[in-house]
Formats: C-alpha cells, sequence, structure tokens
C-alpha cells in the first residue's frame, strides 16, 4: 500500500470569506485529518490540535473524542498531551473514557485502573463490552486478584455477561494471576466459545506447565470443530517442547501444513523453538534453512538449539556468522552454555559482551548469575550485584531470584537475605527461593517460619515451594514437619505431590535410618517409582549400611538406568564398607565392560574472580608443590591436635595402613583447604565447591582445621551446605 501523505496544514479552509463563495466546513476536514491520525506525525499533530483550539472547535464532544483518539494511540501516541485533552473536556462521553482507559492498559496499567476508578465515581456512564477488556487486562498485567475478581462481580451484573470478549478477557486475568481453577470455570460457562476462547485457555494451560491438560483441550478443540490458527498452535508448540517430545513436536509441525495454517515468521520461529527445546539441532537447522524470512530471534534459536544439543563449537559458529548479534544472540549463547552444564564459557561470553556496545537485559544477567551459582564464583555474582546497582535495572523478581539463589549457593547467606529483605513485592519464585538457601544450610526452623511469612502474606504456595520445604525438613531432620507438609500438600494447598516431593520424603526418612518406611512410600506412589526416588533410597543404604535393602534399590534403579554411574558407584560403596571386595571388584568389572567411568572427586574456590579446581591426588596446579607442602604440614598439624583418619572412608581393597592414609590426604577437598589457607587472607572465609558428597573423614578434618587454624570454612557439597567454625560443623553431623 502506497504511503498517505497527509495534506498540508494551510491548505485546511476556514470558514466562509467575504467574498460570498461556499467552502466546507472547517471542522468537517479538521475531522478528516484525525480519522486518518495514524498518517500524521507528531509535529503536525500539534499544528491540528493548535487549530482546534483557535477555531473553537474543542468545545464540541465529537471533536475532541477524536482528538483525545490520535494522541493516546499509536503512532503519535503522548499519554501525557491525551490526559491534558481528557481533563480539558467538560463532558467526556464514554468513549473518551474507553480510550483512555485502554492507551493505559497497554503500558500504564496501574493508571487505567485509576482512571477506571474515576470513570466509575464521577461520569454518569457506565462499562460497556469495550471497558471491560481494557480494565481486565490491566489486572491481569498487575495481578490483582482481588480487583479483577470485583471486576467479574460487576461484568456478572451488567448486561454483558455473556459477552465473549469479556469472558475471554476473564480466562485470561484468571490464569494470570495463577487461579486456573476459575479460568477453566469460566471458559467451560463461555456460551459459544471461539478460536480466541480455546486459545486463552490452551496458552494459560501451557504457561502453568500442565502440557497434557494443554494438549486435551487441544483434541477437543478439534472434536468441536473450532479450526486452529497460528496462536493456537504457538501455544500447542510451546507445550511440546517444555514436555521435549520430539515426536509429538514433529507431528504438530506436519499438522501445520497439512491444515494449511499460514506460515508466518513468528510460527516459524515457534517451530524452531520447539526442535531446539527437544534437541534436535538437525529439524531446526533444516527449518532454518528453508524459512523465506529470518530475524534475530531465528538466528538465535539455532545459537540454543546447538548449545542445547551439546554441539558447543557449532553453537559458537552460528554465533559468529550472524550479520549483528543483538542482546538475543548474546542471551542464547549465554544461556546456552550455562543450561548444558557449561558455565565457565558462560561467564567467559558474559564478560566478552561486556566488551562490546550491546547492553545486557535482565535474561543475560539472571544467566550470568546463574553460571556464578554453579561454579560458586561469588566475586563475579558480586560484579553483575554492583553492576545492577549503577545501573537503571529494577531489582525486579526475577533479578531478585537470581541473586538470592547465587549468594546461597555461593555461600553468602546473609547477603542473600538482604537482597530478599528489599524486595517490595515478592512472588512465590522470590520466596521459594530463600526457602531453598535456608533449607541448604540446614537451618530448617528458619525456612519454615519463612514459609508461615510467605502465606501471611498471602503468597500462594506452589509445587518448587514444597519441593524447597521438605528439602529443608530433610537437612534439619525434621521428620515430623516433612511428614506434615508432604500430607497437606493435596488437602490443604491443593497441590499433588510429584516425583520429586516423593524423592524428597524418601530422603527425609532415609537419612533418618527409616528404611523401611521409606521402602513402604515408594510402593505406595501413584505412579510407578522412578530412578531419582530408588536413588534416594540407595544413597540412604549407603549411609547406613544396609546392605541388603541397598541392593534391592540399586537392582530397581539399574533396571530403569543401566548406564547411572552414580548407582555402581553407591553399590560399591556399600559392599566396600561391608568388606564385600569381591562383589565390589563386580560392580567394577560391569562398569569397564559399559565403558562407564566413576566421576572424579573435584573441589574448586573462586580467588581473584579465577576458578581453580582440584582433582583427588591432582599436580596439575601451577602452585602444586606449594600446595602439597601446605597439605603436609596441615596433616602434622591436626594430628598433634588429635586427628584421627578415617580409614574406613578408603574404598578400595587397600591393606598397608599407610597407603590408606595417603589416599584420604590426597582428597580434593583436603587439597582446596591447603590452597586457601595459601592465598587467603588469613581472617577470611575460605569457600570450596565439591562436586560429590564430603566424605566422613573430609568432614572431621575441616571442623578441626576451623579450630586449630581459627579459619571459617564454607564447602558446598553436591546436597548442602557445611559451616565450619570453631571445630564445629552447621550441619550437626547430620547430612
Amino acid at each position: 500500500m502506497a504511503a498517505i501523505t497527509p495534506p498540508a496544514l494551510s491548505a485546511i479552509p476556514t470558514p466562509a470569506s467575504g467574498n460570498g463563495c461556499r467552502r466546507q466546513p472547517a471542522d468537517q476536514h479538521i475531522l478528516s485529518l484525525l480519522d486518518d491520525h495514524s498518517a500524521l506525525g507528531a509535529p503536525e499533530l500539534k499544528q491540528v490540535h493548535a487549530r482546534i483550539l483557535r477555531l473553537g472547535l474543542f468545545d464540541n464532544t465529537y471533536t475532541a473524542s477524536r482528538l483525545l483518539t490520535a494522541w493516546a494511540i499509536p503512532p503519535s501516541r503522548n499519554l501525557h498531551h491525551a490526559l491534558q485533552v481528557f481533563d480539558q473536556m467538560s463532558h467526556p462521553n464514554l468513549y473518551s473514557w474507553n480510550i483512555l482507559i485502554r492507551a493505559h492498559a497497554a503500558c500504564q496499567p496501574e493508571l487505567s485502573l485509576r482512571i477506571f476508578s474515576g470513570m466509575l465515581a464521577d461520569s454518569p456512564h457506565s462499562p460497556d463490552r469495550f471497558t471491560f477488556p481494557f480494565i481486565l487486562k490491566s489486572a491481569a498485567e498487575l495481578v490483582m486478584f482481588r480487583e479483577g475478581s470485583a471486576l467479574h462481580g460487576l461484568v456478572i451484573k451488567s448486561p454483558f455477561h455473556s459477552d465473549i470478549f469479556i469472558l475471554n478477557s476473564l480466562v485470561h486475568f484468571y490464569a494470570a494471576c495463577g487461579y486456573l481453577d476459575l479460568a477453566r470455570l469460566v471458559f467451560d460457562h463461555i456460551p459459544q466459545r471461539d478460536v480466541v476462547s480455546w486459545n486463552s485457555m490452551i496458552a494459560a494451560l501451557a504457561r502453568a506447565d500442565l502440557c497434557d491438560d494443554a494438549l486435551d483441550l487441544f483434541e477437543a478443540m478439534n472434536q468441536h470443530g473450532v479450526l486452529p490458527n497460528d496462536i493456537t498452535m504457538i501455544g500447542i508448540l510451546s507445550v511440546c517442547g517444555k514436555k521435549g517430545d520430539l515426536e509429538l513436536g514433529r507431528s504438530m509441525h506436519s499438522y501445520i501444513k497439512l491444515n494449511r495454517i499460514p506460515e508466518c515468521l513468528i510460527l516459524d520461529n515457534a517451530i524452531l523453538h520447539m526442535y531446539a527445546k527437544c534437541g534436535s539441532s538437525s529439524d531446526a537447522r533444516l527449518l532454518f534453512d528453508t524459512m523465506k524470512e529470518k530475524d534475530s530471534i531465528s538466528w538465535a534459536t539455532m545459537v540454543f538449539a546447538y548449545a542445547k544439543s551439546r554441539e558447543f563449537d557449532a553453537a559458537r559458529t552460528m554465533f559468529d556468522e550472524m550479520p549483528s548479534p543483538d542482546i538475543a544472540a548474546w542471551n542464547a549463547l549465554i544461556s546456552g552454555y550455562e543450561q548444558n552444564g557449561r558455565p565457565r564459557e558462560a561467564l567467559a561470553a558474559f564478560r566478552e559482551l561486556q566488551n562490546t556496545n550491546t547492553e545486557p537485559d535482565q535474561i543475560t544477567l539472571v544467566a550470568a548469575l546463574s553460571a556464578c551459582s554453579q561454579l560458586s564464583a561469588i566475586e563475579s555474582g558480586e560484579s553483575i550485584h554492583f553492576y545492577l546497582k549503577t545501573t537503571s535495572f529494577d531489582m525486579n523478581r526475577h533479578l531478585a531470584t537470581a541473586l538470592i539463589d547465587m549468594y546461597s549457593k555461593c555461600g553468602d547467606l546473609e547477603k542473600a537475605i538482604r537482597v530478599f529483605r528489599s524486595v517490595e513485592n515478592r512472588d512465590v519464585f522470590v520466596w521459594s527461593a530463600m526457602i531453598a538457601g535456608l533449607g541448604m544450610y540446614g537451618r530448617g526452623k528458619e525456612a519454615l517460619n519463612l514459609f508461615q511469612e510467605m502465606l501471611e502474606a498471602k503468597v500462594k504456595p506452589n509445587h518448587v515451594t514444597f519441593t524447597n520445604i521438605l528439602c529443608a525438613c530433610s537437612h534439619a531432620g525434621l521428620i515430623e514437619e516433612g511428614r506434615l507438609y508432604f500430607s497437606e500438600m493435596q488437602s490443604l494447598y491443593k497441590i499433588a505431590p510429584a516425583i520429586e516431593h516423593y524423592g524428597c520424603m524418601v530422603d527425609i526418612l532415609g537419612r533418618a535410618g527409616r528404611l523401611e518406611e521409606s521402602l513402604r512410600l515408594i510402593n505406595s506412589m501413584p505412579v510407578p517409582p522412578p530412578s531419582s526416588v530408588w536413588g534416594a533410597l540407595l544413597g540412604a543404604c549407603a549411609v547406613h549400611g544396609d546392605v541388603e535393602l541397598g541392593e534391592l534399590a540399586g537392582e530397581k534403579l539399574l533396571r530403569l538406568e543401566p548406564r547411572n554411574d552414580g548407582a555402581y558407584v553407591l553399590l560399591s560403596n556399600l559392599y566396600a564398607r561391608a568388606g564385600r571386595w569381591e562383589d565390589v571388584g563386580l560392580l567394577r568389572k560391569r562398569m569397564k565392560d559399559q565403558g562407564l567411568k566413576k566421576e572424579a572427586g573435584c573441589s574448586s574456590m573462586e580467588v581473584g574472580g579465577v576458578v581453580h579446581e582440584f582433582l583427588a591426588g591432582d599436580a596439575s596446579h601451577l602452585l602444586s608443590e606449594k600446595i602439597y607442602k601446605k597439605l603436609g604440614e596441615m596433616m602434622a598439624r591436626l594430628k598433634n591436635a588429635g586427628y584421627e583418619p578415617k580409614k574406613t572412608q578408603v574404598l578400595q581393597n587397600v591393606e598397608d595402613e599407610h597407603s590408606k592414609e595417603r589416599a584420604l590426604n590426597l582428597h580434593s577437598e583436603k587439597l582446596a583447604i591447603a590452597f586457601g589457607l595459601i592465598r587467603t587472607d588469613g581472617a577470611g572465609l575460605i569457600r570450596i565447591q565439591k562436586n560429590l558428597r564430603i566424605c566422613e573423614d573430609c568432614h572431621a578434618m575441616a571442623k578441626l582445621v576451623s579450630d586449630v587454624y581459627e579459619r571459617e570454612i564454607l564447602i558446598r557439597d553436591r546436597y548442602r551446605f557445611h559451616h565450619f567454625e570453631g571445630g564445629r560443623c552447621s550441619c550437626g553431623d547430620y547430612w
């Protein structure tokens, strides 16, 4: 379509001149310009506004409302001018109120609600079928359940209680507030659902990760003869991606083609994203190469697709081939590394970004903070926090959650608490992150108290909250409290226990030595117990030395996951502690035959922004000679203080006592502690991350080091934190 050029404002005729020639009334020409206001830029619109005032046309409500529309709606939107126009109208009509509410709903929903309240209080007009959808959109944007429910009450009392546009808006509102049951109730009572009705409910279920429910509704939509459109398929494709179901995703791609749903860039990108989430870089590349149109999101999605498939070189090559990488592409690269086991590369890419002219956004910073969490890189995390403080970033709930998680996992719980307390509007994820942090440190009672504070703040818990609550109970040995919350999930909070919650309960009981009770709980599960649950039981059996039950758990686990190296290691440790060396040998032979290797114990610590890693018996570090010298001095000093090596922790058939002691001394935690004593300030905290569970000997040694050297040591192992100070550990020797 050719561009429309607005007529010159000087050509607008004025009222008839004295020569008697008849001229078209000026207001008609003004209105014709306002009716086509999309062709007016802001300078031209200002001139029209001035002409209306000079000609005295503003007193005409219709003219004033058209001027209001021009200022309120793009492309010349200026809400300040729109409000000024509205305030100068002596008797604004309902159309004017609706335009103002609509304009602010898009970008200032709080003001939109205030304008609506003013309309109810100060005008003779009642809301109509155009008012309700936009004011409900504002309430949804602000997640204002109480206010939206009151609006629903007004709808019911109005003549528009069956209007499909309003009912669709109510579905969206309740879903946005997390009340899917109410959204579904409204949806089920829509007399004649249109495609928007179905799309709203499907999208709501997809966003809530209720993937199977969304797919069932999609099937029902087809059965009702409602033809899906591109919006429908975008929602369904997101479900396929969340499920990671490649075959389902391929079938939906075929469905789009068979039903001739019009192709567009947004839909193609949704298909591309689905293939990326399902881990099929080949399908994604096939589509990418045939797309008629590509944008930066298309390229970024391909970067992520390669990273998701762990084809990191291809991901980097794709990124480097982009015409001009924008922040979406950087986010795909950084998140791709961070989410797929390459946190070190994620931080390196983030630092590379900082040397460009591209500004990081919220997604970038959350991914970088998550990488810091994985590496226990607190110095890098603190620098990101400083960046947030010194720039214009709003400390929103996503960033607050990431910061709380980073500080908690990097060993500074007090800073995590300070961030938490500084957040004004805490959502369920902010609360849940803080509960998780307290739980990791064994401060279970405080975690439960915070949960009660969360309920008093009227924040509805979700399944993540209960996972964190049960983990906190497990780390603190709060058995009865764990039982109580597990039983209340369904009865009180309407959250059905999922696999992870059963796993937590098995862990709670197992840590306490209640292994038979753990087995009874597993046998009562409504679904076949998955590998994670049998793994929790096997781990508990390894701690408490129950060989018979451990063999049962190991057999079940290996039947589900024949190549689970962790299962072999736990069983091997169980046999070793029982002195069954022949069985240890058989297990190791089975591992070797399958090409499986035990995960090497690795401890790391950050010093001066650099993460140093140590493997058991490692001699590759630049300061290796000094580290081993310090280690020898440290062990001699500890022996003088009463240290006795726990040689039962040597899980190899070694008869020589000296060799057993040497094997214990080479554990990665001890090397990291020795390095920490060399490189950190004499009064500073030594922070160490361990990829496996800390053994009893290293735990006892760390307690003694904290006393003899008067140093605080914080070790984060695979499951929790151990804070050693003055010869004691925060876990109370319960881990």
